[in-house]
């Protein structure tokens, strides 16, 4: 059992972190609306949310220390054990999973010798699976520190977590620049990012994800439906050309492969753009 009550921050630690805490708490009309930033203040402090970070979040916000850890043990983006300079997460969820998820994810925890939820023995990279990455027209998708790697294969995932054992600088396919882990949890705790042109870097959402809404504001789609591979769907009975209504899907998705170019046990070819 460890020991109770968990250590205090150095003074000059404290210092400073009670500074960015009140500046957090002042943005919320109730103070204990603050404690997801702080979780995530304390966590870029030491790479992840410690005891003493839990102390000191419950201190600042006049909460006992088992109301702060119900929250910190609910949500899986606080790391409860020390992790490294960079999260790799693989979405292994349905649509993932069968593009090369599964695939590149078990590649992944061989090839770097570590299991789910594991640190490789020189604290860069921490491996784990992860359920969706709300991505699914660029599957399969790997994450680093919640930035986007898109339509991965084995062994380009292998490449990328080399390279970020390496050094090497890697850009994400879409969004800001990389950082470390901690980088990022400072500013999900909501203090700016102040390396020049992240904030301007952007990465929307796929064609795919952006129909719906296009059909939502009343906006025609330009793509024509793509029927699933062999069903056999029949032609429209005037041979007119179809105009698709809202209702009809019109992800590249409805006509998939039977795998992914990332399996490398049923290899395919790149899949097909939209409307192809």
């Amino acid at each position: 059992m460890p020991q109770l009550p968990a250590p205090s921050y150095p003074d000059d630690v404290r210092a400073r972190l009670e500074a960015d805490a009140r500046e957090i708490i002042a943005r919320y009309p109730d103070s204990r609306s603050a404690l997801l930033p702080l979780l995530h203040l304390v966590q870029a402090e030491e790479g992840h949310v410690t005891r003493t970070g839990q102390r000191f979040c419950a201190e600042m916000l006049d909460l006992t220390t088992a109301e702060v850890t119900a929250v910190a043990t609910f949500y899986s983006m606080y790391r409860r054990k020390p992790s490294g300079d960079y999260q790799v997460g693989v979405c292994t969820n349905t649509l993932c999973a069968v593009m090369g998820g599964d695939a590149i994810f078990s590649a992944l925890q061989e090839h770097l010798g570590v299991g789910n939820g594991e640190t490789t023995g020189d604290g860069k990279v921490t491996l784990e699976h992860i359920e969706c990455n709300a991505a699914c027209d660029f599957a399969p998708v790997v994450m680093v520190n919640w930035e986007f790697f898109d339509n991965q294969t084995v062994q380009s995932a292998k490449s990328l977590v080399d390279d970020l054992r390496a050094g090497t600088q890697v850009e994400p396919t879409r969004g800001a620049p990389l950082c470390t882990f901690k980088d990022t949890a400072r500013i999900l705790a909501g203090f700016p990012d102040e390396r020049p042109g992240a904030v301007e870097a952007s990465g929307g959402a796929g064609h795919a994800s952006l129909i719906g809404l296009r059909l939502a504001k009343g906006e025609s789609a330009p793509a024509r439906v793509v029927h699933p591979r062999g069903s056999g769907a029949p032609a429209p009975r005037d041979g007119a050309p179809h105009d698709p209504s809202p209702a009809e899907h019109l992800s590249s998705h409805d006509a998939p492969q039977d795998t992914a170019a990332s399996d490398p046990d049923h290899p395919a070819g790149p899949a097909a753009e939209e409307g192809e």
